[in-house]
């Protein structure tokens, strides 16, 4: 399969990954075989490709935003379901935040495509708690930011308790804002975005229900 690796972490200048021709990965037992159909580019893959995040595991294949089809089913997953591999990939289970509900703070997590490869390649393994199902009625490239900064935007955007009809401020206009303003705009909401980038001004200006836009 190809598959892309990290040779050195360094400037996108110098080219730091590698194109390579390996066997498919081989899933060891809890986990599934995912053909990958698309993967999104997050900003934490560049981090991780630029060097701007210490090395977890030499050589690895970044891409945390996965979406593909199940080629060696599981218990809850069918050959051919479409599933998500998002950027986290595995916890302890047993700490506090694990119990709580709050997984993510898990002293022991683990990452996707960065301590194990991840979807810069046709193919991945995903344990399956970990897995996450996805509609087929979305394509594949409008599913994939969703994996990461969908999921950012939209927790954000539930710990807000945003009322219905409420308003909502947002202090920047990245990716997690971009979709999170879109979710909140839906149920209703009045949204203003705070920012100083001129470019995200514009892209705010573009969606036009956003009520106001202010900048430094």
């Amino acid at each position: 399969m190809r598959v892309w690796r990290v040779q050195k972490p360094g400037p996108l200048t110098h080219r730091p990954l590698r194109l390579t021709d390996e066997p498919r990965p081989e899933p060891v037992d809890g986990e599934l075989l995912v053909r990958v159909l698309a993967c999104g580019v997050c900003r934490t893959d560049l981090h991780l490709v630029e060097g701007d995040l210490p090395v977890h595991r030499e050589h690895v294949t970044p891409g945390h935003e996965v979406v593909g089809e199940v080629v060696e089913p599981g218990e809850a997953f069918r050959r051919g379901d479409k599933v998500g591999i998002p950027w986290l990939r595995g916890t302890c289970y047993h700490c506090r935040f694990c119990r709580g509900g709050h997984e993510n703070l898990c002293p022991k997590s683990h990452y996707t495509g960065w301590d194990v490869d991840g979807g810069y390649a046709d193919y991945a393994t995903v344990p399956e708690p970990y897995a996450l199902p996805l509609p087929n009625n979305y394509s594949d490239v409008e599913l994939a930011p969703l994996l990461c900064a969908g999921i950012i935007g939209f927790a954000a955007l539930k710990r807000a308790e945003l009322p219905a009809g409420g308003r909502l401020g947002i202090y920047g206009f990245g990716a997690s804002a971009h979709l999170a303003a879109q979710v909140a705009l839906a149920q209703g909401a009045t949204v203003h975005v705070l920012t100083r980038s001129a470019k995200a001004r514009a892209l705010v200006r573009v969606r036009g229900r956003l009520a106001r836009c202010l900048g430094r």
